[in-house]
C-alpha cells in the first residue's frame, strides 16, 4: 500500500483571513495534497462523538463495516462509476447494516417507531433530493435519489414521501424491520433518564454520557452497557475520475426524539452539500449543524475566501459551529480528502485512486 498522503500538520499554512477564535476546540483534520488533475477519491463516515469506552470488538466491527463499504465504493470508482451513483451505492450498503443509525438499526422515536431521513446531491448542476419521516422504505437514500430525478421537487416528507415511494415501486418493508433489540434497550434508557439521546451517547440536556447513566442504572445487554450500542449517522462524499462530485447522508435521527423531528441529514446545505468545488457530508448535533449550515459553509469558504479543503473544514468546525459538536467528511473536485471533528472521535474512512485506503475512529 502506498504511504499515507496526509501531510504533517506542521506543513499546513493557515489563511490569515480565517480567524481562530476557538483555538481550544478539539479538531482532527486530514487532507490530501492538491493534484494537478482530477482523480477519484471517496470518504465515508459512520458518525461522530464515539464513546471512548467503546469495547475493542465493537471498534473492530465498525472498522470492518466501513472497510467493506469503502471497498465497494472504490471498486465502483475504479470501474468508472459516476460520483452520484457511488454515493448512493455506498450509503445504501451502510443503511443495510444494523451497526449504524440509518435504515435497519435506526434510532427510535418516543413512540418506539422509526422515522428515517436522507439526502443526496450531485455537484454537477447542484441537483438534490431529500426525504424525511419515512418508515417503510428499505433504503431512504435511494428514495431521495428518486426525488431528485423523478419528481419536480427537492424534498418530500412523511405521507408524501411514502406515497411517492409506492408510485416509484421502491422496496418497502414493515417498520419492525428497522427496529433492533439494541435500540429498544437504548430507548428504554432514554425514557428512564427522561432525556433525548444523540446518536452519539450524549444526553441532549445533561453533562453525563449515556455510558455513565447506563452503568449507574445497571442496564446491560450481552454483558455490556446498552449505551455502547447507540448507532451513528452515515454519509459519503465522492469525486469521480472526471471531477464530478456528490454527497449523501442518511440517519434515523435521535433516540427518543419527538415524532416529526427533522435533523440536519436531509437538509441540503446543512448535512449534505456538493458543488464543483467539493462534496460534504456532516454528522453530529443536528440542531447545531442546521443553525450553522455547516456543509454549505465548507464550500462557501473555499469559493469566497480561496481556502483549501483542509482549511475550510477546519475553519467551519472550529469557528462556525454554534456550541455544538460535529464531524465532517469532504472531498474536493481535485481529489483531496479532509476530515474534521471537534469531539472524541468519528467513524470514518477514505480511499483514493493511487491505492491509498484507511479507516479510523480516533485522532
Amino acid at each position: 500500500m502506498p504511504p499515507s498522503p496526509f501531510p504533517h500538520p506542521s506543513q499546513h499554512k493557515p489563511n490569515p483571513n480565517l480567524t481562530q477564535k476557538h483555538a481550544h476546540a478539539r479538531t482532527q483534520i486530514s487532507v490530501f495534497s492538491p493534484m494537478a488533475a482530477a482523480r477519484w477519491a471517496i470518504a465515508i463516515h459512520g458518525g461522530a462523538g464515539v464513546d471512548p469506552n467503546l469495547p475493542e470488538h465493537k471498534q473492530e466491527e465498525a472498522k470492518r463495516v466501513l472497510a467493506r463499504c469503502l471497498q465497494l465504493g472504490a471498486d465502483a470508482l475504479r470501474a468508472g462509476g459516476r460520483a452520484v451513483d457511488v454515493a448512493e451505492l455506498v450509503v445504501r450498503e451502510l443503511e443495510t447494516d444494523p451497526f449504524f443509525n440509518s435504515g435497519r438499526g435506526s434510532a427510535l422515536t418516543r413512540r418506539g417507531t422509526v422515522e428515517m431521513e436522507a439526502s443526496i446531491m450531485d455537484g454537477r448542476g447542484r441537483r438534490c433530493g431529500a426525504v424525511s419521516g419515512v418508515s417503510t422504505v428499505k433504503n431512504p437514500v435511494s428514495l431521495a435519489r428518486l426525488v431528485m430525478e423523478k419528481s419536480p421537487h427537492s424534498y418530500l416528507a412523511f405521507d408524501g414521501a411514502e406515497e411517492f415511494a409506492r408510485e416509484q415501486g421502491v422496496e418497502v418493508v414493515d417498520n419492525s424491520y428497522f427496529i433492533t433489540e439494541d435500540n429498544v434497550g437504548m430507548l428504554k434508557l432514554a425514557k428512564e433518564a427522561n432525556s433525548i439521546l444523540f446518536d452519539y451517547r450524549i444526553p441532549l440536556g445533561g453533562a453525563e454520557t449515556c455510558s455513565a447513566q447506563a452503568a449507574e442504572n445497571g442496564m446491560v445487554m450481552n454483558g455490556l452497557p446498552i449505551s455502547i450500542y447507540a448507532p451513528e449517522t452515515v454519509g459519503c462524499a465522492v469525486v469521480d475520475s472526471t471531477g464530478g462530485t456528490a454527497a449523501a447522508t442518511s440517519t434515523g435521527g435521535l433516540m427518543n426524539k419527538m415524532t416529526g423531528r427533522i435533523g440536519d441529514s436531509p437538509l441540503i446545505g446543512s448535512g449534505t452539500y456538493a458543488c464543483n468545488a467539493c462534496a460534504v457530508s456532516c454528522t453530529g448535533e443536528g440542531e447545531a449543524i442546521i443553525r450553522s449550515t455547516l456543509a454549505r459553509d465548507v464550500a462557501a469558504v473555499m469559493e469566497y475566501r480561496g481556502a483549501g479543503l483542509q482549511e475550510a473544514v477546519d475553519y467551519c468546525v472550529k469557528e462556525r459551529l454554534d456550541e455544538g459538536f460535529a464531524g465532517v467528511i469532504a472531498v474536493s473536485g481535485d481529489g483531496e480528502v479532509a476530515y474534521g471533528f471537534n469531539c472524541t472521535g468519528m467513524f470514518r474512512g477514505c480511499a483514493t485512486e493511487d491505492g491509498f485506503m484507511e479507516v479510523g475512529i480516533w485522532e
